[in-house]
C-alpha cells in the first residue's frame, strides 16, 4: 500500500462523505482510507458501508479526540506514507496523490499543502516554531496586537505563512492535512495521547523535525472548511485559534499550555501562564479605553472578557498537573 489516509469523524458524516468523494475522483490505486469514529452516534458507519466497499472503519467507543483516534488509524495503516486528513477538507486537483508523489521523491519526511478557505483565499498551512511558544501570545486581545507591533518594529520573522506558492521548509504543519513517511513515525513515535484536541500536531512535528525536514508544497491546494468539525463538537463559532472565550477557547488554551510544557520546559510554561493571567486586567482596561475613545470596542465585547477570565481560572486547576508532566488526558469537552 503506497498511502494510508486517516479521517477522524465526530458528528460530521456529510463532511466525511464529501471528503472521501473528493479523493475518489482521482486515482486511488494502492490507497486505503481509514475512518475512525469518536462515538458520534450518527449514521457514519451506514453511510460508509452503503457507498464505499473498501473503507476501513474503526469505532473508538468514546470521544477520544484527535491524537488518540489518529493513533488507532496509524496502527491500522499499511501505507508507505500516512496522511492525517480532516473531515472538513476537499481534495482539489488531485492534491493528495500529487503530495504523495512529491514527498516520495524528496528529502522531506513530512509535508502539507496550501490550505484554502471556502472563498479560495489562503489559510495558514505551515508555521515556524518560536522559542518558548511565544507565538501563543499573539491571539491575546490588545496585548497580542502590541506584541505584533513591537515584532514588526524590530523586523522579527513572522511565525506563520499564509500564502505559500512553492515548496517551503517549515517547523510545523497544520494537522488538517499532514502527510508523513511511515519510516519517520517508526522512529519518533505516535501522536502524544495526553492531547485531546489542538497543539498535538505541533508537538508531534517538533519530534519529527529531529529526524528530518518538513515542508509545505504550496503549489498543491486543499479546501479546508476551517473549524467546522471542532465547532460542531464544542458548539462554538469562528475560525482558527483566536476564539479564547468559550469552551473551545478553554481547550485551545489548555492544549497550548501542555504543548509549551512538553516542548519548551517548565520555565517557559510558567512565563506564558503568567502573561495569560496578566491579560485579564489588560482585556478589561482595553475595553474601557476603547469605549471612551470610540464609543465601544470595534472588535471585542464585555462578555468575551468575562469568558476569557473564566477560562483562565478553569485552566489554573490543571497547572499542578501540567508542571508534573505525567500522563494525563487533557480533555474539557
Amino acid at each position: 500500500m503506497r498511502l494510508s489516509i486517516i479521517i477522524v469523524n465526530y458528528k460530521t458524516p456529510q463532511l466525511v462523505q464529501n471528503c472521501i468523494d473528493s479523493i475518489y475522483k482521482y486515482n486511488c490505486n494502492n490507497v486505503e482510507i481509514i475512518v475512525v469514529d469518536n462515538d458520534s452516534n450518527d449514521d457514519i458507519e451506514v453511510i460508509l458501508k452503503s457507498n464505499y466497499k473498501d473503507i476501513i472503519f474503526t469505532q473508538m467507543g468514546y470521544n477520544a479526540g484527535f491524537a488518540r483516534a489518529n493513533n488507532v488509524g496509524i496502527r491500522t495503516a499499511s501505507g508507505k506514507n500516512i496522511l492525517l486528513l480532516n473531515s472538513d477538507t476537499l481534495n482539489l486537483n488531485d492534491a493528495v496523490n500529487k503530495c504523495d508523489e512529491l514527498l516520495n521523491n524528496s528529502e522531506y519526511i513530512a509535508a502539507g499543502v496550501q490550505l484554502l478557505n471556502d472563498d479560495m483565499s489562503p489559510q495558514i498551512s505551515g508555521n515556524y516554531a518560536m522559542i518558548g511558544g511565544l507565538n501563543y501570545l499573539l491571539p491575546l486581545p490588545y496585548l497580542g496586537n502590541t506584541l505584533k507591533f513591537i515584532a514588526n518594529l524590530f523586523k522579527i520573522k513572522k511565525p506563520s505563512e499564509k500564502l505559500i506558492e512553492s515548496t517551503l521548509e517549515v517547523d510545523w504543519i497544520n494537522g488538517a492535512f499532514l502527510m508523513v513517511k511511515k519510516t519517520a513515525i517508526t522512529k519518533i513515535g505516535l501522536l502524544d495521547e495526553d492531547f485531546f484536541l489542538y497543539a498535538e500536531e505541533a508537538e508531534w512535528c517538533s519530534r519529527l523535525k529531529k529526524q528530518g525536514k518538513l515542508c509545505i508544497f504550496g503549489e498543491l491546494n486543499v479546501l479546508h472548511l476551517q473549524g467546522e468539525s471542532s465547532n460542531t463538537a464544542f458548539e462554538s463559532t469562528g475560525k482558527g485559534y483566536f476564539n479564547l472565550f468559550d469552551k473551545k477557547g478553554l481547550q485551545i488554551i489548555l492544549s497550548n499550555f501542555v504543548r509549551i510544557r512538553k516542548q519548551f520546559g517548565i520555565g517557559w510554561f510558567l512565563l506564558i501562564a503568567l502573561i495569560y493571567l496578566f491579560e485579564i486586567p489588560v482585556f478589561f482596561i482595553g475595553l474601557f479605553l476603547t469605549s471612551i475613545i470610540f464609543g465601544k470596542s470595534k472588535k471585542f465585547i464585555f462578555e468575551q472578557a468575562v469568558g476569557f477570565t473564566k477560562n483562565i481560572f478553569l485552566v489554573s486547576k490543571y497547572i499542578p498537573i501540567i508542571i508534573k508532566n505525567k500522563p494525563f488526558f487533557y480533555k474539557v469537552l
